[in-house]
């Protein structure tokens, strides 16, 4: 049974209002509302444990990354219980997760043991240079202070109280404090015991971690302005990123804001490619555009092909796509986004319905829609995501049409690249495009997996996220939360642990 309380400091604290969970199977359960206090006493503990956790050693920090990984597997069932109550996923969605979210802690303890994120660098004093002598120069990354995470609604675990922002946050020494989501706070509660547990055992400041409860705006407002915040990490929606972003940008002390906002992640299909596997393409795109309902940043929702190939895409597309049942989505504000955006589609000029369905309250079938290259350029709105699965096929009249068609592109996570190898000085005049409009390019897949590793970007230009230069997913995303130093004539002694 949930306490419904918040974690701050290592102390489970109750507040004077409760909101409920809502559930789609289990009891649902009361839980306190978090308030601008909350937050206050959260980011004061994190500013106090910043002096001992922000200077530990990195074997030190790996110890607790590794503790906390075991701290969560040790609640895998439960964990798994209540996450499936709560959002619906499937069992083997929320157990694969989990196994994400231990693996992405387990790789930042390994990374920074290796050392290489410190970006070390050293220029040997060079007293006998003339004109002018050099000093003793070192550089090394170190991290900011106390940073702010919003849990995102659809990853209860990877992208929520332990997940990659937590993880690379703590990695860099610098402690946390979560915003939990509403959409399932007995999970968040139950890896904040974990993280709690991890604490106790590792020795560590109390306020390296704190959870703070879903709340009114007041709570996300306050958390990102309070002056000893120094970075925010987010994944969620356009309109709400924007407004936290506009937020930590008119602060006195402004501050990085690194939002993972979405985009339409558009596929290319190429002609070569197109003729000679259409249906094979569109078999996978009708599977990676419904795979959880829908409701993955990476949903491939606008696929591009030329009119001469469209055909048996197209087709193959409608009857894999006619074969998916309903799928629970996460939230009922996620059902009536979702629902907005189908009627923001269908009612565009030019935009014929290839296969219509429904969204029932949280249970939603996949819709399919095309347009002309022409209709798609003259209607920005058709190129604004839609989070649940519908797809857009945008039809061109030629190569010059689909690099227009990319040209008119907003930021993006992913662009897709379907090529064989007559299209490759085609691939090669679309890549320069691409390449300014995305973080992530891929040939001949989907992008709906998003692999934890050193070489992943998980960002892109505006509107795909508020930082071209980071990533949510990956190792470097450790780099948001540092900030180089050099050290001029500094004896190793009095150095930083590095």
């Amino acid at each position: 049974m949930p306490t419904g309380n918040h974690l701050i400091a290592g102390t489970w604290v109750a507040g004077d209002e409760t909101f409920k969970s809502d559930p789609i199977q289990g009891t649902s359960h009361a839980y306190s509302v978090g308030t601008p206090a909350h937050v206050d006493a959260a980011v004061e503990a994190a500013e106090a444990a910043f002096w001992s956790f922000g200077f530990s050693t990195r074997k030190q920090r790996a110890v607790f990354l590794n503790t906390i990984a075991d701290e969560i597997e040790a609640r895998a069932e439960e964990i798994t219980k209540i996450g499936c109550q709560e959002s619906g996923l499937p069992e083997a969605r929320l157990q694969g997760e989990r196994g994400r979210t231990v693996g992405q802690l387990r790789l930042f303890a390994d990374h920074i043991l290796q050392g290489n994120y410190l970006d070390a660098r050293h220029d040997k004093a060079l007293p006998d240079r003339a004109p002018l002598p050099r000093p003793d120069l070192k550089l090394f990354q170190r991290p900011v202070g106390p940073v702010a995470v919003f849990g995102a609604s659809n990853f209860p675990l990877a992208f929520s109280t332990a997940g990659g922002d937590t993880a690379a946050a703590l990695a860099a020494g610098c402690p946390v404090v979560v915003k939990g989501h509403s959409a399932h706070p007995g999970t968040g509660e139950i890896v904040a015991e974990a993280i709690d547990a991890a604490i106790v055992k590792c020795g560590i400041h109390p306020g390296v971690f704190s959870l703070v409860q879903g709340g009114k705006r007041d709570v996300g407002t306050r958390l990102v302005q309070h002056t000893l915040i120094k970075a925010v990490g987010f994944t969620g929606s356009l309109a709400g990123g924007r407004a936290l972003f506009d937020l930590c940008a008119q602060r006195p002390e402004p501050i990085p804001f690194f939002g993972e906002l979405g985009s339409v992640n558009p596929m290319f299909l190429l002609p070569a490619a197109a003729r000679a596997r259409g249906a094979e393409i569109g078999c996978g795109w009708a599977g990676s555009l419904t795979m959880g309902a829908g409701q993955f940043c990476t949903k491939p929702g606008i696929a591009v092909v030329l009119k001469n190939q469209a055909a048996a895409f197209v087709s193959a597309t409608q009857e894999a796509l006619s074969q998916v049942g309903a799928q629970t989505m996460l939230t009922d504000g996620i059902a009536q986004a979702y629902r907005a955006g189908q009627t923001r589609i269908a009612s565009g000029a030019g935009v014929q319905d290839l296969l219509t369905s429904s969204c029932d309250q949280r249970n939603a079938t996949p819709y399919l829609y095309q347009t002309t290259a022409s209709d798609w350029l003259g209607n920005p709105a058709l190129g604004e995501e839609v989070f649940g699965p519908l797809g857009l096929v945008v039809v061109a009249d030629d190569l010059d049409q689909m690099h227009q068609v990319a040209r008119a592109l907003q930021g993006q996570l992913t662009c897709t690249i379907h090529m064989d190898d007559g299209d490759i000085e085609a691939a090669r005049t679309l890549m320069p495009i691409l390449e300014r409009k995305a973080g992530r390019i891929l040939a001949n897949g989907f992008p709906t997996g998003v692999e934890v590793a050193d070489t992943m970007v998980h960002g892109g230009p505006y509107p795909a996220s508020t930082n071209f230069g980071a990533t949510s997913v990956g190792t470097l995303s450790i780099r948001r939360f540092l900030r180089p130093v050099c050290y001029q004539n500094i004896p190793n002694e009095i150095l930083p642990a590095n």
